[in-house]
Parts: C-alpha cells; sequence; structure tokens
C-alpha cells in the first residue's frame, strides 16, 4: 500500500470527501480554484492503495502488432498470462479511461470505445464482480462520456460509468511531495476497488511532450488542476508515485503524433498499429515515446519516475514478449 490500506481508505475518503464538500463547495472540488486549508474533520488522505500485484515471474510487458483492437487487447494480456493474472473472481475493478474531449472516436483524442469494450469484457470474463469505468474530463462529463462513445461502450459490455461527483473528492497528500499536498482527487470510485487498469491512447502533448499511460492519471485531479501545468513534469513524476495500477494498457493503434492532446484533425494522426501492456507504467511510456518519435531527454518526468524507482526506462530489459 502507498501510505494507507483500502479498509482505512474506503473509511476515510467517505469522510473526507463527504465533509469537504459541503463546507468548501462542490465546484472547487472538480474544476474551480486552487485549494485552501481543508477543515481539521476533513483531513487530506495519505496517498492512495497500492493496486499492482506482486511479481510472479511472468511477463511484465507485451508488444503487439495489429489493426484490431479487441484481438490486440487479448493478444497483448494472454502473452502476459490472461486477465486472471490480474482479475480475480469477485473482483471490483476500476477502469480509467481518457475521457478528457467532447470529441468523436475518430480524432483519437480520448481511450477509443472498442478498447473499453474488449477490457471490460476481459473482466468479466475472469470474474470480474463489478466493472466501474471513470474519469474526471475537461469537458462535461456527461457529454464526453457520450460522444467519445466511452461511456455506451463501457454499458454495452456490463460495465458501470462513474461520473465525478463533488462527493467522489478528497484531499489526498503524496508523502514528499512538493504539489500533490491536500489536493482534490476522485477517490470514490477507488474506494472498493480490488484492482486499477489505465486505459491510455499515444499522443502528442504541447506541454509534456507526450501524453502516454502516467499522464493519464492527470484525470483524476479535481480542483483548478491546470495550475500544475507550468510544472508539467513534477506533477506526472507525482502521479506515477500516487497511482500504482494493476495493468496499464497503452494504445497505439493509431497515434497523435502532432497537435496534442486535443488534435482535431485526421491529419494529426497517423496508424502505428501498436498496442502496448504492461505491469512498469515507466517502460510502457518509454515505449511508447518510441512510436512517436520522442526522445527520453524531452520527457524529464519519465526519467525523473525511473530515478525515483517507480520503473524501469530501458524497457528492453524486461524483455517485453513481441506479438506478431
Amino acid at each position: 500500500m502507498t501510505g494507507i490500506n483500502r479498509r482505512e481508505f474506503i473509511q476515510r475518503s467517505v469522510k473526507a470527501g463527504l465533509v469537504s464538500a459541503s463546507a468548501l463547495g462542490a465546484g472547487w472540488w472538480l474544476h474551480d480554484t486552487a485549494p485552501p486549508a481543508l477543515e481539521p474533520s476533513a483531513r487530506a488522505l495519505a496517498g492512495l492503495p497500492d493496486f499492482s500485484r506482486p511479481y510472479d515471474g511472468r511477463p511484465a510487458m507485451a508488444i503487439a502488432k495489429g489493426t484490431d483492437r479487441e484481438t490486440l487487447v487479448m493478444r497483448a494480456i494472454g502473452a502476459l498470462g490472461g486477465m486472471a493474472r490480474f482479475v480475480r473472481p469477485g473482483d471490483r475493478v476500476v477502469v480509467k479511461v481518457n475521457a478528457a474531449f467532447a470529441s468523436a472516436p475518430a480524432i483519437c483524442a480520448t481511450s477509443h470505445p472498442e478498447l473499453v469494450t474488449a477490457v471490460v469484457k476481459a473482466c468479466f470474463n475472469a470474474g470480474a464482480a463489478d466493472v466501474v469505468v471513470t474519469d474526471n474530463p475537461i469537458n462535461d462529463p456527461a457529454s464526453c462520456f457520450r460522444l467519445t462513445g466511452i461511456g455506451p461502450a463501457a454499458e454495452a459490455a456490463g460495465g458501470r460509468v462513474a461520473l465525478p461527483t463533488a462527493d467522489q473528492f478528497a484531499g489526498v497528500t503524496l508523502a514528499g511531495a512538493r504539489l500533490i499536498r491536500d489536493w482534490p482527487v476522485l477517490v470514490g470510485p477507488l474506494g472498493d476497488a480490488d484492482c486499477l487498469i489505465g486505459l491510455a491512447a499515444l499522443k502528442d502533448h504541447h506541454r509534456s511532450g507526450a501524453s502516454m499511460t502516467i499522464k493519464n492519471w492527470y484525470g483524476l485531479l479535481g480542483g483548478r488542476r491546470n495550475v500544475f501545468h507550468q510544472d508539467i513534469h513534477t506533477i506526472i513524476t507525482e502521479l506515477a508515485a500516487l497511482v500504482r495500477p494493476t495493468l496499464v494498457i497503452l494504445d497505439a493503434v493509431t497515434a497523435m503524433m502532432h497537435n496534442g492532446p486535443t488534435g482535431g484533425s485526421v491529419s494529426d494522426l497517423a496508424r502505428t498499429n501498436t498496442l502496448i501492456a504492461g505491469v512498469d507504467p515507466v517502460a510502457v511510456d518509454a515505449a511508447g515515446a518510441e512510436i512517436l518519435g520522442r526522445e527520453l531527454s524531452g520527457l524529464p518526468h519519465l526519467r525523473q519516475a525511473a530515478d525515483a524507482g517507480l520503473g524501469t526506462l530501458d524497457y528492453r530489459t524486461l524483455n517485453p514478449v513481441n506479438v506478431p
């Protein structure tokens, strides 16, 4: 666990989120001003639960090539040992998507609905009791989940969509952090979760250089999170320490090579026909950077995360399984 076990997390997040939301007003928790001091009765949570699984000798990363996302997910996860390695019978699973913008799937600015469907189905096939799909979008949440196709895809596969509401946020402090201190985080969906899976689209990003699996956790932040843009690499590094997922999946079937993170034109895209799955987000993102043609020197957050012991920058040392 990263500073707090799940039972304590549930109890304290409910108390912190509900009390603070009523005391401070709903707007701040989603996208309003920088956070004021928390009330004494709503002290910040000390980190988030650690959802990663102990290393068991099986492959840590798989790189699949092809064009059909559902097939690629099954092949990549199969190469890692199957979804049953990550999801146990009766588990409650949270799938953190990128639903940031109210844009069509063809723009590839958000998680693709085909990928969402495939992952939710795979979780249920492994015995999951519940699969919740969530994010805190930049645009109107209901519109984002509808227009991206993520909401209908999740529900068609049997999952539930958890839209961000004020009572789902609580102040969180990451030990030793400079930025994530008493900051509102979307903890509600994580409260009784056993697994956390991140689904990210491979994109250019005009501030961070690239948006991949670690940057995807930015969507758990509430408040006026754009204040972190001036120190974007530090906040991404801190998110790598705060969020320890069970599995991450990077969709590079079609990559946004330019004008990210929003894009807006198919001319920004390239068919790169790749999907990467793994348990080491730093390694997965390092492989994604190669596909984007980004030098690691231009992505300081990856170096910082590796130096902090949060993952492996030289992903080839993990001997990733290449799935043709």
